[in-house]
């Protein structure tokens, strides 16, 4: 019999407890984890409370009820280092999407990343054909965000990060059940969204707005005497035969009783017919061709560069990274002087300078000279804003009702005073498809505003002058070894004694 002292049963007591040890570190630290993956409560300490979704998002992700993926080709190891830290910022918020995501099994949202560079194949599966970019897509809906709908910029510096905003709105419109349906008026010589010639074609444009979830159609109101009941938006690009008394009549139901929207590009020398329309609009579009001679104001093949812009959905971000519009031939547009109407807004969008005029009878085959008291120049009455002639007007119908807090709104109105602003060799200039496209957002409403805390970015800065500089230098290599030297030779000399 062994006896219990014996060194064979002491040892095989020690072994015993050593894996008994280890049996209940493994189980606590498997225990910890279970609990963690299950029961995990989080914290955000951040002064902005960066990683935190507010409550209306998370009630949209829950009400979610299809899948959704975000498709992000921003890389860290950008040579720009603006996109590197917004890949940071987007990653981090895409992570705070898939974790609230995860309780609702029908509205999971997944992120993928990826190089559009190195996934070639991958990326055309995804219909993605450049870099910096964020693609929300829910079955075969898609909306492209680029880095700039993620920031609040003022003076070309980035001062919020919006986006929680931008990503919330993107899944909302992306998950909708029903696509907003575009129309492009035909039958009078308009520019054609199936036609790829650089001039006259807007194949790219029409891909622009199927990217950003807009079915795209045409619409011969001669052939159907009718606007569509699901046409969110009408755009006539630079028609070359007047629209007919029966056409405008159509027009002006469709904006009046059926608050529809309208974007018009009238191109100057060509005649439009639909003068009488504008005018219930408060809008006046001259028959004039705009002359500029000031510096930078036109270049030597004759486009008109616009520099000017009043603060607007529709021009805020042009002013905000002071991107201008560099357009062909154009015309100039204003408000009405003479019309005051109720409930309507007119507002000028885009100005030339103060040296423009229109030159009225640019028909004819002279040199053009601005000629006092003939031509329009921006020292005539009525103009707005003084001393610049308008290129750009949005018009605002709001129907206030009798005796009711809150006004419906009304039809919606853009008129551009060119008609190339968006064709395919034009739509790529810097500033030509921001505001076409927010002036196709403003017009349909799709800038929808959230409760959502805006995040201004906090910006950390180290100053310091020549001598304070060398003493952080000596006091780094000196005084910190010196200090742990001398705390060394006092343990030393305290254990001798």
């Amino acid at each position: 019999m062994v006896s219990p002292d014996s060194f064979r049963t002491a040892r095989w007591i020690r072994t015993l407890n050593l894996v008994l040890q280890a049996i209940l570190f493994l189980t606590l630290f498997g225990g910890l984890n279970y609990l963690a993956r299950n029961h995990s409560w989080r914290f955000d300490l951040t002064h902005q409370h960066r990683y935190s979704l507010s409550a209306e998002t998370r009630a949209y992700i829950s009400s979610l009820t299809q899948p959704s993926r975000v498709v992000v080709t921003l890389t860290p190891d950008s040579e720009n280092l603006a996109n590197v830290q917004a890949y940071r910022d987007i990653s981090g918020l895409l992570r705070e999407y898939t974790y609230a995501s995860e309780g609702n099994p029908t509205g999971r949202i997944t992120v993928e990343y990826l190089d559009v560079y190195k996934n070639r194949r991958k990326a055309e599966e995804y219909g993605i054909d450049s870099p910096d970019v964020v693609v929300v897509i829910s079955g075969a809906n898609r909306k492209a965000l680029n880095v700039d709908d993620f920031y609040r910029v003022k003076d070309r510096q980035r001062e919020a990060f919006i986006g929680e905003q931008t990503l919330t709105s993107a899944l909302l419109e992306v998950t909708a059940q029903v696509r907003k349906k575009i129309y492009f008026l035909t039958g009078h010589g308009e520019l054609n969204p199936e036609d790829v010639d650089p001039v006259r074609g807007l194949s790219s444009l029409k891909d622009q707005l199927r990217v950003r979830n807009f079915d795209v159609d045409r619409l011969d109101l001669a052939a159907t005497r009718k606007v569509p009941a699901d046409a969110a938006l009408l755009i006539a690009v630079a028609p070359q035969v007047a629209y007919t008394a029966e056409e405008q009549e159509l027009l002006r139901q469709y904006l009046g009783a059926g608050a529809g929207r309208l974007i018009a590009l009238l191109a100057p020398g060509s005649p439009h017919g639909l003068a009488s329309l504008l005018l219930d609009w408060g809008v006046l579009v001259d028959d004039d061709l705009v002359y500029d001679p000031g510096p930078g104001t036109m270049t030597e093949e004759g486009d008109l560069i616009l520099r000017l812009f009043q603060p607007h959905p529709i021009t805020q971000s042009l002013i905000d990274y002071v991107m201008p519009l560099r357009i062909g031939q154009a015309r100039s547009v204003r408000p009405d002087p003479g019309r005051k109407l109720a409930g309507l807004t007119v507002t000028t969008l885009a100005v030339t300078s103060a040296t423009a005029w229109g030159e009225v009878s640019y028909r004819l085959q002279r040199a053009p000279e601005y000629n006092p008291g003939y031509d329009i120049r921006n020292d005539r009455p009525g103009l707005e804003p003084p001393n610049h002639l308008g290129i750009v007007i949005a018009s605002e119908r709001v129907n206030v009702r009798a005796g009711l807090d809150f006004s419906v709104r009304g039809g919606r109105l853009v008129v551009f005073g060119t008609g190339d602003l968006i064709a395919n060799n034009r739509i790529a200039l810097p500033g030509n498809l921001d505001i076409f496209l927010n002036a196709v957002n403003w017009a349909v409403e799709n800038q929808t505003q959230f409760n959502i805390p805006i995040r201004p970015i906090e910006r950390f800065q180290l100053s310091l002058s020549a001598s304070e500089l060398s003493r952080l230098r000596s006091a780094l290599l000196l005084a910190l070894p010196g200090a742990a030297l001398a705390l060394g030779l006092i343990v030393y000399w305290t254990r001798r004694r």
